[in-house]
């Protein structure tokens, strides 16, 4: 898909280590030009927090910086129609870094994983699930209070409550209309267990193209919830009265030619060697690219007794009190839900740092550990390896990890310790109420 007829503006975007879309509005005249060429833009992007505030990046906001553009490479295919715009300014193209920030632009790392899957002859299929808590707040209301005493949408816990669902059936449907426009494949919406607490999920399909579509969900519910007068909140723990928020992700394998990698009808609990295989890697792999799930400050408050945030890199059938939870009964359903990932976290790093651990695993023929029976909080099996504790150690792991130098890059994983160390040096001796601040609207 090129130029649209009655184009008048494009908008060319890419997608931030915080999952945030930075682009421009383009004219369309111009567009066979940067489809054919790319079209240039700072890396320094990718060194932003989500209100931004600039984060250390060796080579692109230190000392040795000179804040250059790098050429973005606009993926034709991607076009989707912006809601809320007139029609001949709707048309919005993803883009990614080429060159050297390509090492460390999120797109394009999913991309690199993708095509190192595909050489193995496997296809990934993931589906997301996203929790956000919407306010009756505005960015005046919030500056008005200081960011305390917010009002959320419902007032009360409500998970599955039809009495709440009927009640923002406007939103609901603004929320699907919105979706549609997008292109985007919305397998279902309910409430959750909150006082505004929500969740939107993108259905199960091919992982480029699911990432890009979590990407758009995040964002645009933020625009709708701002043209609604309200704000749509996707920190992990904006209070410490209220549960946490995730945004698990699902993953499947096909073969080359589309047939499911998962199932054996003739091995225990129907899982294929290659499921096995690839749960064992991500036990082995996981711990080591946490930062990735967990990327702020506040979404280390989230992993606390009383929530439903994983205690370990455990796994188990059906098992919610696990972080690797294998779903399905069928060919076409078994599946791995990753319960790690925080509702800030990026689908697209999320994605590519999950199916990168699953592969390894598949490559190295990686056998999981004891699986959980029962409550994982309560009685872990003896083998399970804890979380890191806390973003320094998660930071550190990151670091130390040659699988994710391999598998992502060597640059990637010096550029984002590097952000997330300062972020963590922001905000030493701060309180929640500092990372409402910084977090809040935009994270």
């Amino acid at each position: 898909m090129t130029v649209a007829s009655g184009d008048r503006f494009v908008t060319v975007a890419v997608v931030d280590t915080n999952g945030l879309l930075r682009g421009q509005k383009l004219a369309a005249d111009d567009l066979p030009g940067i489809l054919e060429n790319g079209v240039g833009m700072s890396p320094a992007q990718l060194a932003l927090d989500p209100t931004d505030v600039f984060l250390d990046m060796p080579g692109v906001t230190d000392d040795s910086a000179d804040f250059h553009d790098s050429q973005l490479a606009v993926d034709r295919a991607s076009r989707v129609t912006m809601p809320f715009e007139r029609p001949c300014d709707s048309g919005l193209y993803l883009a990614q870094f080429t060159g050297d920030a390509a090492e460390f632009c999120p797109r394009g790392l999913l991309a690199k994983v993708l095509a190192r899957g595909a050489r193995m002859g496997m296809q990934p299929r993931i589906g997301f699930e996203l929790e956000f808590t919407l306010f009756d707040e505005t960015p005046a209301s919030l500056a008005a209070k200081g960011f305390e005493d917010l009002t959320t949408a419902t007032a009360h816990a409500s998970h599955d409550l039809l009495i709440y669902q009927a009640f923002q059936s406007e939103f609901y449907g603004e929320v699907a209309d919105m979706a549609q426009t997008l292109g985007i494949r919305l397998g279902k919406m309910h409430e959750e267990i909150g006082g505004g607490f929500m969740e939107a999920c993108v259905g199960p399909g091919r992982a480029d193209a699911t990432a890009d579509q979590a990407v758009l969900l995040k964002n645009f519910l933020k625009v709708l919830a701002m043209r609604r007068g309200q704000t749509a909140c996707f920190m992990p723990r904006w209070s410490l009265d209220v549960d946490s928020q995730s945004s698990h992700l699902h993953l499947s394998l096909l073969d080359g030619e589309g047939a499911p990698l998962f199932w054996d009808a003739q091995r225990p609990d129907r899982m294929s060697d290659t499921f096995r295989h690839f749960i064992g890697g991500l036990q082995r792999f996981l711990p080591e690219v946490m930062l990735l799930f967990a990327p702020t400050v506040n979404s280390w408050r989230r992993f606390a007794p009383g929530t439903f945030a994983p205690p370990a890199f455990t796994w188990g059938i059906e098992n919610r009190t696990t972080c690797l939870r294998v779903v399905g009964h069928g060919p076409g359903s078994i599946r791995v839900e990753n319960r790690l990932p925080c509702a800030d976290a990026n689908p697209q790093l999320v994605a590519a740092a999950s199916i990168a651990a699953g592969l390894a695993g598949i490559a190295g023929r990686i056998e999981p550990g004891e699986q959980t029976i029962g409550n994982g909080y309560a009685a872990p099996p003896a083998d399970a390896v804890p979380l890191p504790d806390g973003m320094e150690a998660a930071i550190a792991a990151l670091e130390g990890s040659a699988f994710a130098r391999e598998w992502l890059s060597a640059r990637f994983v010096e550029t984002y310790c590097a952000t997330r160390r300062a972020q963590l040096a922001q905000f030493a001796g701060k309180t929640l109420i500092d990372e409402r601040r910084r977090f809040f609207e935009l994270g």
